[in-house]
């Protein structure tokens, strides 16, 4: 029995789609076949592979598997009983088989082979390689098939037996070692295409001779040989599989091959057999399977293309592949008229002369070198004088024309792609084509192919794990080449031809036990399907009776919310309108009249009415009734009297329209409306055809001459507390409410004229402000004590002194002082004293005064937050508040505070700034401070206003000791760098600046330092030059040696790190990218220095036992060659080494670790454009002055590992300094620096080796 085979599970059935006008849709039942006829296979997750074996499996297509019945193989119902042994795997795929050929579904499942196999998610997941599995597979075959009639099925299908011969070139012995092979794997790389991997496989000798001779065993000496291999026996189903994948040795990485492959649709394999006298209808075969791998060696995804032999798919062509049809027969034609002027050789075309000589070679093939000779045969010229100049030389000539030529043997030899018979047996050291190899007429190669059909009648089709598309012969072409290309080839012999019942037959050979299953199984998706066809066709309507409605507010209500006025009944959406008025009519039997069935919908107004259902013969389903429809039920014309307009253009809108309120107005007679929140304005809700215009709803709202007003700005927006509204100019009363884009829930705004003298309301233009009680909101202020005064104290009277004091958008802030001082009642307190408000910041810190002459909403102060009044003046409106402090970098508190017209000059700000800090003296500049908080750019222009400057208000500014230098010159802070050797010599200098070891040197141990000996002003256009020798005017250099300038060599200070050296001792310091403030270091040098623009100064470590000795600096010119393969040639010279013996690497000082530079480069052909050389100073080594440079004599020290003992302490010092700021866990650290090691590789699981579990049957 099948069992479990055609259960629902969750993976077969397609979920319901929400909206789609069903009612409660069930689990959808599988669907049919299409047009198509065949079925695929889903895909478990990672299963493509195994889906494209067992489709190649099941269009074998010998029924060999379904010969074997219960009485061998067991039963399914018995698997699970001790004493039965039921052979799970040759069942399953039985069942499998015939689901595939037989069930009427779109889809099988392989879940219960993967079982028998005993996979988990994990196989079901993971990538797999489909030839790993064919082996597998049919090696858990003939183990299940042990013991049984077909215990030689496999065997006799499609294995076959090689030989491997070595024979000895002096006695002739021959030596030969047989195999057996399940399929012949074929080398990709280097190769054309699949006969001439072949023809290297098993034509061509491997020589033992020079250096590598063979024993012999008749001679008992080393001797000359060939080996060699050939076929013995052919397999009816050959497998051939293709290495698409490779490893790179040099990268240690894995590749797949990508290069074009081509392989035939017929060929014949007598050349490569060690008989040789076998008819060609042994050795013939046709190809009728193709696996594709698409993606690249790591993952990726199966598919196959299958020919189908027995017919039993539909196949129609798709419309491209007619009009290439069509196009193929007109250029048959041509040909054919080209054949018939063959004789007439045009000895001006090079490609029709070598055509006609390779076809009157009896081989069919000719060395490349005696191509010429006959060429000039032929012509009575050689090919130098008369093709050369025009074409190249005759090898380009051939490798041109691949379409054409086919080069074999390493290209010395030639033959043609497309020859013609052979007409005698070729030698044995000549390849041979498929086509001259195989007497067959129907022998053609796939690039001349353009039929849709095979010469058969067979199709192809792609089948893709649960797709199935048909295809053509020249699709395969396509697979010759690129990601997406052929991976395993399955061809059967031509002799295996498949009787006339089996054509179109999906049940040949098909047990009569599976049949049957099969049918019930089919009855049964066709009853679900027809019970699934009926539910979710069925849909739910609400029925609105017109008896129980009445018009209102633009739209239909129920007159009684407590009575039940709709009707909800269920119907088939397949029926016509027809037959739901007559089953309204049934339900209703005291309906009177016309009756009309109209679509409505609930809209915000109320139920408005859309289209009525006019043609009874019509479905539900067309006219647009689906799950949740409402139909209203009436006379069509009107519903308790009142005339109602159908259709989307009366969908009526529901309209906000406000009025003043009584209290607002000043009404006591009543004929106002009252306020109901107290915010001035009442609200109602009205609704008003979509269609109608402006004008009427005024009409229905008010008198003519009211204004009508659309709201424009909220209450609140932009700090205020008023709202904006426009009045609708007479052009648009004309216009309709869909046409102004009004929308349910806006707000319209009525007012008559007298209405405007009131104080809510005021009027400029066509704009409408109303400041109403709502709007106006408070501001809270508290009041600041003087600074002096003792924090206690100061809370306490703070505490005190804090009141909210109403405001509105439109005050000012001068009146919001006023009444804050008379709410505090500070004015006697205050008298005299001048007070300004100001805001605070989240850290506590006062922000500028506001500007009094501003409004709230003009000032961008929101309503219901904090000011403070302090003592302090008010700024104007041409005046800056600015924040100062002196020497450092402001922090809050330390801040002093100034207010300056913005019309001063920087120096006059300055002068200012130093009075009110109580501080003498010229020598003061001012600097900003950038957006870190840190001092930044000095402002240079002392003499442009703070205007110009672009200081604002708010601005802070830090006073800083040292003039300014004159424009054009800059003010450079120097530095000196002394070796511990030197220290000594150098007097002490400012014990009070930084002395910086220097970073990055480690290696050397000497103890070296930077110390500042002062500063230097020079101009911009002094040369690097001129710089040294004012450099050497300083006190620090005036005691030491130093005969000249060139014995000065000057670094560039980045981050207090020696970043570059300056060179060019003729370069101006703007060239040389030298800003105001820059910091350089000085180096005393033993012999003078000129360096050019292209030398990189390196410093050389070489190792000694743990550590590394003092390192020596090496001056290295990039501009000859900057590549590792440079530097190794230089540093070898300069060691009296070869580049190979040498092992370099550069130190990274910041990660205490070492980059190994590789000399190795990569060897590309002539064909492909040559890579441009690596630059060490580019990624990833950037490679600059001072870098230190590790230098290993492999000679002497093998170990390619560069660290040092200090090197570990310090990664120990990094990995602890991570751990306590928040590290998570050692484990995951140790897991991130693997993963930066290793590079920008994706992390991959570990592969796991396929396997297929098999019970004992022995």
């Amino acid at each position: 029995m099948f069992g479990d085979l055609f259960e629902e599970d969750g993976d077969g059935f397609s979920s319901s789609t929400p909206g789609t006008g069903v009612k409660g849709r069930e689990c959808e039942p599988p669907p049919p076949r299409g047009k198509i006829k065949l079925c695929g296979i889903k895909n478990q997750g990672g299963t493509c592979y195994l889906n494209s074996l067992i489709q190649t499996l099941l269009f074998t297509p010998e029924e060999e598997l379904f010969r074997l019945g219960p009485d061998e193989l067991g039963c399914l119902a018995d698997e699970d009983k001790p004493e039965a042994k039921a052979r799970v795997i040759p069942l399953e795929l039985q069942r499998l088989f015939s689901h595939l050929l037989l069930v009427d579904e779109q889809t099988a499942s392989t879940t219960d082979l993967t079982d028998s196999f005993g996979w988990t998610n994990n196989e079901e997941m993971g990538q797999q390689d489909v030839q790993e599995l064919n082996r597998i597979l049919f090696s858990a075959l003939e183990s299940s098939l042990v013991g049984t009639s077909g215990s030689s099925l496999i065997h006799r299908l499609y294995h076959g037996t090689l030989v491997n011969q070595i024979t000895c070139k002096e006695c002739g012995n021959i030596s030969e070692r047989q195999e057996d092979f399940l399929d012949l794997t074929l080398s990709v790389r280097g190769v054309s295409g699949l006969e001439e991997a072949l023809w290297n496989m098993f034509v061509e000798e491997e020589m033992f001779e020079g250096n590598n001779l063979y024993r012999c065993s008749r001679c008992y000496q080393l001797v000359r040989a060939a080996k060699s291999a050939k076929l013995r026996k052919l397999p009816p189903f050959l497998t051939i599989s293709l290495l698409r994948f490779n490893f790179d040795f040099a990268k240690c990485e894995r590749y797949k091959e990508t290069g074009r492959y081509v392989f035939p649709l017929t060929f014949n394999l007598r050349p490569f057999c060690e008989q040789n006298n076998w008819p060609d209808s042994e050795s013939s075969y046709e190809l009728f399977s193709v696996i594709i791998h698409k993606g690249g060696c790591y993952g990726g995804h199966y598919h196959v293309y299958i020919k189908d032999i027995d017919q039993l798919g539909h196949w129609e062509a798709p419309e491209e592949v007619k009009v290439k049809a069509k196009t193929q027969r007109q250029e048959d034609k041509v040909g054919e008229r080209k054949k018939e002027s063959e004789n007439s050789v045009d000895t001006e075309d090079p490609l029709s002369v070598l055509t006609v000589i390779l076809a009157q070679e009896e081989s069919k093939c000719v060395l490349v070198d005696q191509l010429g000779q006959k060429l000039m045969n032929k012509t009575g010229m050689p090919w130098s004088k008369k093709y050369k100049k025009q074409y190249g030389t005759i090898s380009k000539f051939l490798q041109k024309h691949p379409e054409v030529f086919m080069l074999v043997s390493n290209g010395t030899r030639v033959a043609l792609k497309a020859a013609g018979p052979a007409t005698t047996e070729p030698s044995p050291r000549e390849p041979v084509s498929s086509a001259s190899a195989n007497n067959s007429p129907d022998n053609t190669e796939l690039e001349t192919a353009g039929d849709t059909e095979g010469p058969d009648g067979c199709h192809w089709f792609n089948l893709n794990d649960s797709t199935v598309t048909a295809i053509s012969e020249t699709d395969i072409e396509k697979q010759f080449q690129g990601k997406e290309s052929a991976y395993m080839l399955f061809y059967r012999k031509t002799t295996m031809k498949r009787p006339p019942e089996a054509i179109g037959n999906l049940a040949y050979k098909v047990p009569p036990h599976l049949v049957e299953m099969v049918q019930e199984e089919n009855a049964r998706l066709q009853q679900r399907r027809a019970e699934f066809d009926a539910s979710s066709n069925s849909v739910e309507v609400r029925l609105h009776l017109a008896p129980h409605y009445h018009w209102h507010n633009g739209a239909l209500h129920p007159i009684s919310p407590d009575e039940d006025s709709i009707i909800t009944v269920t119907f088939d959406r397949r029926n016509t309108v027809g037959d739901l008025r007559l089953a309204i009519y049934q339900m209703q039997d005291l309906w009177e009249g016309d009756m009309a069935l109209t679509l409505a919908k609930n809209v915000p107004a109320g139920l408005h009415l859309y289209d009525t259902l006019t043609d009874d013969q019509i479905s539900l389903y067309s006219a647009g009734v689906s799950n949740g429809s409402d139909l209203f039920v009436w006379n069509g014309r009107k519903v308790s009297g009142v005339a109602v307009k159908t259709g989307m253009e009366w969908e009526p809108v529901l309209l906000t329209v406000l009025h003043p309120s009584v209290e607002e107005l000043g009404c006591g007679d009543g004929s106002g409306v009252e306020d109901t929140d107290g915010s001035g304005l009442v609200c109602s809700m009205k609704g008003f055809a979509g269609g109608a215009t402006l004008g009427t709803v005024l009409e229905a709202l008010g008198p003519q001459e009211a204004f009508l007003c659309q709201e424009q700005s909220r209450p609140g927006a932009n700090g205020g507390g008023a709202s904006g509204w426009r009045i609708f100019p007479p052009r648009d009363m004309l216009r309709t409410l869909r046409e102004l884009s009004l929308k349910d829930g806006d707000a319209l705004l009525l007012l008559q004229p007298e209405e405007l003298d009131s104080s809510i309301f005021s009027l400029s233009g066509d704009m409408v402000t109303v400041t109403t009680p709502s709007d106006c909101r408070w501001l809270q202020v508290e009041f600041c004590p003087q600074s002096g005064m003792k924090e206690e104290e100061a809370e306490e009277e703070q505490g005190k002194k804090r009141s909210k004091v109403s405001a509105s958008g439109n005050m000012l802030l001068a009146e919001v002082k006023e009444k804050a001082l008379e709410e505090l009642r500070l004015q006697d307190e205050l008298s005299g004293v001048e007070c300004c408000l100001r805001q605070m910041d989240r850290t506590g810190k006062h922000l500028p005064p506001v500007h009094e002459h501003l409004s709230v909403r003009d000032a961008g102060i929101r309503l219901m937050t904090s000011l403070y009044l302090c003592p302090g003046p008010v700024p104007t409106a041409t005046q800056l508040f600015l924040y100062f402090s002196v020497g450092l970098a402001p922090s809050v508190g330390q801040e002093l505070e100034i207010i300056v017209e913005e019309s001063l000059t920087v120096k006059e700000c300055l002068t200012e700034m130093l009075q009110m800090a109580k501080l003498d003296g010229e020598s003061w500049h001012l600097r900003r401070v950038d957006w870190c908080e840190e001092i930044g750019e000095p402002l240079m222009d002392e003499n442009a206003s703070l205007k110009e400057a672009k200081v604002i208000h708010g601005d802070t500014l830090v006073l800083v000791e040292g003039r300014l230098p004159p424009k054009g010159y800059l003010k450079l802070s120097v530095k000196m760098y002394i070796d511990a050797i030197d220290s000594s010599s150098v007097p002490e200098l400012n014990h009070t600046e930084e002395s910086l070891s220097i970073e990055g040197l480690t290696t050397e141990g000497s103890g070296s330092e930077m110390r500042f000996i002062g500063h230097v002003e020079i101009s911009e256009e002094a040369s690097l030059d001129d710089l040294k020798t004012q450099m050497m005017t300083l006190p620090a250099l005036q005691d030491v040696c130093v005969p000249s300038p060139a014995f000065l060599r000057v670094w560039l200070l980045e981050g207090k790190k020696l970043s570059r050296i300056l060179r060019g001792n003729q370069q101006t310091l703007r060239k040389l990218k030298l800003g105001n403030g820059a910091e350089v270091c000085v180096q005393r040098l033993m012999n003078e220095e000129d360096l050019g623009l292209k030398d990189l100064l390196l410093r050389m470590g070489v190792p000694g036992e743990k550590a590394y000795y003092p390192s020596e600096e090496f001056l290295w010119d990039v501009g000859r060659d900057g590549t590792p393969r440079g530097l190794y040639a230089t540093l070898a010279s300069r060691y009296g080494l070869t580049p190979d013996n040498l092992l370099l690497a550069k130190h990274l000082p910041d990660k205490h670790t070492w980059m190994p530079i590789s000399n190795w480069t990569q060897h590309v052909s002539k064909r492909k454009k040559k890579r441009k050389a690596e630059s060490l100073q580019a990624a990833p080594f950037y490679l600059k002055d001072g870098d230190i440079i590790g230098v290993k004599n492999l000679l002497i020290d093998n170990n390619k590992e560069f660290t040092i003992l200090e090197d570990e302490i310090g990664q120990q010092r990094i990995t602890a300094n991570h751990n306590t700021r928040g590290r998570p866990a050692t484990g995951d650290y140790s897991q991130d620096i693997g993963s930066k090691n290793s590079g920008p590789t994706k992390n991959r699981k570990p592969e796991v080796a396929l396997s297929i579990s098999v019970g004992v049957f022995r």
